[in-house]
Protein backbone atom coordinates (compact mmCIF):
# COMPACT_ATOMS: atom_id res chain seq x y z
CA UNK A 1 0.00 0.00 0.00
CA UNK A 2 1.47 3.11 -1.53
CA UNK A 3 1.40 6.25 0.98
CA UNK A 4 1.69 10.05 0.24
CA UNK A 5 3.03 11.89 3.10
CA UNK A 6 2.07 15.77 2.68
CA UNK A 7 4.43 17.59 4.74
CA UNK A 8 3.16 20.85 3.70
CA UNK A 9 2.60 24.69 5.30
CA UNK A 10 -1.28 25.19 5.00
CA UNK A 11 -2.13 29.22 4.54
CA UNK A 12 -3.65 29.99 7.39
CA UNK A 13 -7.38 30.56 6.94
CA UNK A 14 -7.23 30.19 3.08
CA UNK A 15 -9.37 26.80 2.51
CA UNK A 16 -9.51 27.83 -1.30
CA UNK A 17 -6.09 27.39 -1.39
CA UNK A 18 -5.37 24.68 0.69
CA UNK A 19 -8.04 22.80 -1.50
CA UNK A 20 -6.32 23.53 -4.32
CA UNK A 21 -2.51 22.36 -3.00
CA UNK A 22 -4.23 19.38 -2.17
CA UNK A 23 -5.44 18.73 -4.64
CA UNK A 24 -2.24 19.48 -6.72
CA UNK A 25 -0.42 16.77 -4.66
CA UNK A 26 -3.07 14.01 -5.15
CA UNK A 27 -2.72 14.61 -8.99
CA UNK A 28 1.29 14.01 -8.73
CA UNK A 29 1.09 10.46 -9.32
CA UNK A 30 -0.36 7.03 -8.58
CA UNK A 31 -1.16 6.48 -4.51
CA UNK A 32 -3.09 4.40 -2.22
CA UNK A 33 -3.59 7.12 0.25
CA UNK A 34 -2.28 10.69 0.20
CA UNK A 35 -1.75 12.03 3.85
CA UNK A 36 -1.86 15.75 4.45
CA UNK A 37 -1.50 17.36 8.30
CA UNK A 38 -3.33 18.26 11.60
CA UNK A 39 -6.38 21.15 10.63
CA UNK A 40 -4.67 21.68 6.98
CA UNK A 41 -7.46 22.95 5.10
CA UNK A 42 -7.80 25.43 8.09
CA UNK A 43 -4.23 26.69 9.59
CA UNK A 44 -3.96 25.65 13.14
CA UNK A 45 -3.57 29.03 14.39
CA UNK A 46 -6.49 30.89 13.56
CA UNK A 47 -8.17 31.40 16.46
CA UNK A 48 -12.35 32.24 16.60
CA UNK A 49 -12.24 31.62 12.65
CA UNK A 50 -12.19 27.65 12.97
CA UNK A 51 -16.16 28.23 13.17
CA UNK A 52 -16.35 30.06 10.05
CA UNK A 53 -13.35 27.86 8.15
CA UNK A 54 -15.47 24.49 9.70
CA UNK A 55 -16.31 22.08 7.23
CA UNK A 56 -20.07 21.01 7.19
CA UNK A 57 -22.60 19.59 5.14
CA UNK A 58 -23.84 21.26 2.69
CA UNK A 59 -21.00 23.24 1.71
CA UNK A 60 -18.43 22.56 -0.89
CA UNK A 61 -15.40 21.03 0.73
CA UNK A 62 -16.47 17.23 1.08
CA UNK A 63 -17.58 16.87 -2.29
CA UNK A 64 -14.52 18.23 -3.62
CA UNK A 65 -12.99 15.77 -1.64
CA UNK A 66 -15.07 12.96 -2.19
CA UNK A 67 -15.02 13.56 -6.30
CA UNK A 68 -11.00 14.07 -6.41
CA UNK A 69 -10.57 10.64 -4.69
CA UNK A 70 -13.19 9.02 -6.97
CA UNK A 71 -11.22 10.50 -9.94
CA UNK A 72 -7.87 9.62 -8.91
CA UNK A 73 -7.97 6.33 -7.04
CA UNK A 74 -6.02 7.64 -4.39
CA UNK A 75 -8.16 8.08 -0.66
CA UNK A 76 -7.32 11.45 0.73
CA UNK A 77 -6.41 12.18 4.42
CA UNK A 78 -6.76 15.69 5.30
CA UNK A 79 -7.10 17.35 9.28
CA UNK A 80 -9.62 19.69 8.82
CA UNK A 81 -11.95 21.81 11.87
CA UNK A 82 -15.40 20.13 11.38
CA UNK A 83 -18.62 21.59 12.38
CA UNK A 84 -20.32 19.12 15.20
CA UNK A 85 -23.39 17.69 13.42
CA UNK A 86 -25.12 16.69 16.20
CA UNK A 87 -23.93 20.03 19.00
CA UNK A 88 -24.92 23.12 17.11
CA UNK A 89 -22.29 25.88 17.28
CA UNK A 90 -19.18 22.90 18.53
CA UNK A 91 -16.43 22.47 16.41
CA UNK A 92 -14.57 19.05 15.99
CA UNK A 93 -10.29 18.71 15.23
CA UNK A 94 -10.87 16.20 12.54
CA UNK A 95 -9.41 13.69 9.88
CA UNK A 96 -11.54 13.68 6.90
CA UNK A 97 -10.99 10.22 5.08
CA UNK A 98 -12.59 10.52 1.66
CA UNK A 99 -12.54 6.61 -0.23
CA UNK A 100 -12.39 6.16 -4.06
CA UNK A 101 -15.12 4.50 -3.72
CA UNK A 102 -17.24 7.74 -2.06
CA UNK A 103 -17.10 6.60 1.43
CA UNK A 104 -16.34 9.65 4.10
CA UNK A 105 -14.56 8.66 7.07
CA UNK A 106 -13.86 10.91 9.98
CA UNK A 107 -12.21 10.43 12.93
CA UNK A 108 -12.22 13.29 15.94
CA UNK A 109 -9.28 14.02 17.71
CA UNK A 110 -9.61 12.64 21.32
CA UNK A 111 -6.82 14.75 23.58
CA UNK A 112 -7.05 18.64 23.54
CA UNK A 113 -3.82 20.01 24.71
CA UNK A 114 -4.15 23.24 26.53
CA UNK A 115 -0.82 23.67 27.91
CA UNK A 116 1.99 26.08 26.50
CA UNK A 117 1.07 27.51 23.37
CA UNK A 118 -2.18 25.48 22.62
CA UNK A 119 -5.42 26.34 23.32
CA UNK A 120 -7.12 23.43 21.51
CA UNK A 121 -9.60 22.99 24.78
CA UNK A 122 -11.32 26.35 24.36
CA UNK A 123 -11.89 26.02 20.66
CA UNK A 124 -12.34 22.21 20.00
CA UNK A 125 -15.10 19.44 21.59
CA UNK A 126 -13.15 16.14 21.85
CA UNK A 127 -14.86 12.23 21.26
CA UNK A 128 -14.27 9.06 23.28
CA UNK A 129 -14.04 7.03 20.39
CA UNK A 130 -11.16 5.80 17.93
CA UNK A 131 -12.45 3.04 15.60
CA UNK A 132 -10.70 2.00 12.01
CA UNK A 133 -11.83 3.49 8.61
CA UNK A 134 -12.56 1.49 5.72
CA UNK A 135 -10.34 2.09 2.72
CA UNK A 136 -11.55 -0.68 0.55
CA UNK A 137 -10.66 -3.80 2.06
CA UNK A 138 -8.00 -1.86 4.55
CA UNK A 139 -8.88 -0.67 7.62
CA UNK A 140 -6.82 2.10 8.91
CA UNK A 141 -6.66 3.73 12.27
CA UNK A 142 -6.13 7.59 12.65
CA UNK A 143 -4.72 9.35 15.45
CA UNK A 144 -4.25 13.20 15.70
CA UNK A 145 -1.17 14.78 17.48
CA UNK A 146 -1.39 15.09 21.34
CA UNK A 147 -3.14 11.72 21.02
CA UNK A 148 0.15 9.80 20.26
CA UNK A 149 0.66 10.11 24.23
CA UNK A 150 -2.03 8.27 24.83
CA UNK A 151 -1.49 4.86 23.92
CA UNK A 152 -5.18 3.62 24.71
CA UNK A 153 -5.94 4.98 21.54
CA UNK A 154 -3.34 3.34 19.78
CA UNK A 155 -4.39 0.19 21.39
CA UNK A 156 -8.58 0.52 20.65
CA UNK A 157 -7.58 0.97 16.99
CA UNK A 158 -5.42 -2.21 16.98
CA UNK A 159 -8.06 -4.36 18.69
CA UNK A 160 -10.29 -3.08 16.88
CA UNK A 161 -8.52 -4.26 13.52
CA UNK A 162 -6.44 -1.73 12.49
CA UNK A 163 -3.81 -2.85 10.18
CA UNK A 164 -2.08 0.55 9.70
CA UNK A 165 -1.92 3.48 12.43
CA UNK A 166 -1.38 6.70 10.43
CA UNK A 167 -1.05 9.67 12.75
CA UNK A 168 -1.55 13.85 11.49
CA UNK A 169 -0.05 16.54 13.61
CA UNK A 170 0.72 20.09 13.84
CA UNK A 171 3.42 19.34 16.47
CA UNK A 172 6.48 22.44 16.81
CA UNK A 173 9.66 21.59 16.75
CA UNK A 174 10.35 21.57 19.62
CA UNK A 175 7.98 18.16 20.21
CA UNK A 176 9.91 16.39 17.49
CA UNK A 177 12.20 14.38 19.49
CA UNK A 178 9.35 12.82 21.01
CA UNK A 179 7.25 11.91 18.57
CA UNK A 180 10.67 9.91 17.22
CA UNK A 181 10.31 8.30 20.45
CA UNK A 182 6.61 7.39 20.90
CA UNK A 183 5.55 6.22 17.84
CA UNK A 184 8.11 3.22 17.28
CA UNK A 185 6.86 2.35 20.85
CA UNK A 186 3.39 2.50 19.72
CA UNK A 187 4.46 0.07 16.32
CA UNK A 188 5.98 -2.61 18.69
CA UNK A 189 3.24 -2.82 21.41
CA UNK A 190 0.38 -2.52 19.16
CA UNK A 191 2.38 -5.31 16.20
CA UNK A 192 1.25 -2.67 13.79
CA UNK A 193 3.04 0.02 10.98
CA UNK A 194 2.50 3.59 12.60
CA UNK A 195 2.88 6.34 9.74
CA UNK A 196 3.37 10.01 10.84
CA UNK A 197 2.91 13.37 9.23
CA UNK A 198 3.93 16.26 10.67
CA UNK A 199 3.99 19.73 9.17
CA UNK A 200 6.12 22.90 8.57
CA UNK A 201 6.14 26.57 8.62
CA UNK A 202 5.68 28.93 11.28
CA UNK A 203 2.66 30.72 12.29
CA UNK A 204 1.79 33.06 14.51
CA UNK A 205 5.16 32.54 15.99
CA UNK A 206 4.90 29.12 16.09
CA UNK A 207 7.81 26.64 14.76
CA UNK A 208 6.22 23.52 12.81
CA UNK A 209 8.98 20.49 13.29
CA UNK A 210 7.86 18.38 9.95
CA UNK A 211 9.83 14.82 11.00
CA UNK A 212 7.32 12.80 8.93
CA UNK A 213 8.41 9.49 8.63
CA UNK A 214 6.96 5.44 9.02
CA UNK A 215 7.59 2.80 11.01
CA UNK A 216 7.44 -1.23 10.83
CA UNK A 217 5.54 -3.44 13.06
CA UNK A 218 9.03 -3.86 15.10
CA UNK A 219 9.61 -0.40 15.57
CA UNK A 220 12.04 -0.38 12.48
CA UNK A 221 12.08 2.95 10.63
CA UNK A 222 11.20 2.61 6.97
CA UNK A 223 12.33 4.22 3.78
CA UNK A 224 10.90 7.54 2.58
CA UNK A 225 10.75 8.25 -1.24
CA UNK A 226 10.57 12.36 -2.10
CA UNK A 227 8.01 12.96 -4.59
CA UNK A 228 8.58 15.98 -7.08
CA UNK A 229 5.80 18.28 -6.87
CA UNK A 230 5.91 21.85 -8.45
CA UNK A 231 4.90 24.80 -6.09
CA UNK A 232 6.68 23.33 -2.61
CA UNK A 233 8.42 25.72 -0.31
CA UNK A 234 11.89 25.59 0.62
CA UNK A 235 11.04 23.89 3.76
CA UNK A 236 8.07 21.48 2.30
CA UNK A 237 8.59 17.81 1.20
CA UNK A 238 6.07 15.17 -0.39
CA UNK A 239 7.12 12.34 0.37
CA UNK A 240 6.30 8.55 -0.24
CA UNK A 241 5.97 5.19 1.28
CA UNK A 242 5.54 1.41 1.23
CA UNK A 243 3.31 0.04 3.94
CA UNK A 244 2.67 -4.00 3.92
CA UNK A 245 -0.87 -3.95 6.09
CA UNK A 246 -0.28 -7.33 6.23
CA UNK A 247 2.77 -7.38 8.49
CA UNK A 248 0.91 -7.19 11.68
CA UNK A 249 -0.02 -10.60 10.92
CA UNK A 250 3.43 -12.54 10.32
CA UNK A 251 4.71 -10.44 13.25
CA UNK A 252 2.18 -10.24 15.86
CA UNK A 253 2.46 -14.37 17.04
CA UNK A 254 6.28 -13.58 17.83
CA UNK A 255 4.71 -10.53 20.11
CA UNK A 256 1.45 -11.51 20.79
CA UNK A 257 1.04 -8.38 22.96
CA UNK A 258 -2.47 -7.86 21.62
CA UNK A 259 -3.54 -11.73 22.30
CA UNK A 260 -2.39 -10.92 25.83
CA UNK A 261 -4.01 -7.68 26.86
CA UNK A 262 -7.17 -9.11 25.39
CA UNK A 263 -7.25 -12.07 27.35
CA UNK A 264 -7.17 -10.19 30.47
CA UNK A 265 -10.64 -8.70 32.14
CA UNK A 266 -9.94 -4.58 32.38
CA UNK A 267 -10.51 -2.11 30.53
CA UNK A 268 -8.86 -3.13 27.05
CA UNK A 269 -9.63 -6.93 27.31
CA UNK A 270 -13.01 -8.70 27.80
CA UNK A 271 -15.63 -7.59 31.09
Amino acid sequence: MRLRLAELAPAPGDLGRNLDRLEKVVRAGPADLAVFPELFLSGYRVGDRFHTLAVREGDTTLPRLRALAGETGCGIAVGAPRASPTRRGEVENVVLVAAPDGHLGVQIKRYLPTFGPFEEGIVFTPTDRSLPIALGERRIGFEICYDTFFPEVSRDLALGGAEIVVVVSASPVTSRRLFERLLPARAIENGLPVVYVNRVGVEDGLVFGGGSAAWDARGEPMVLERRTVEGLAAEESVLEVEVDPHESGRWRPFRPVLRDVSSRPGPLGPA
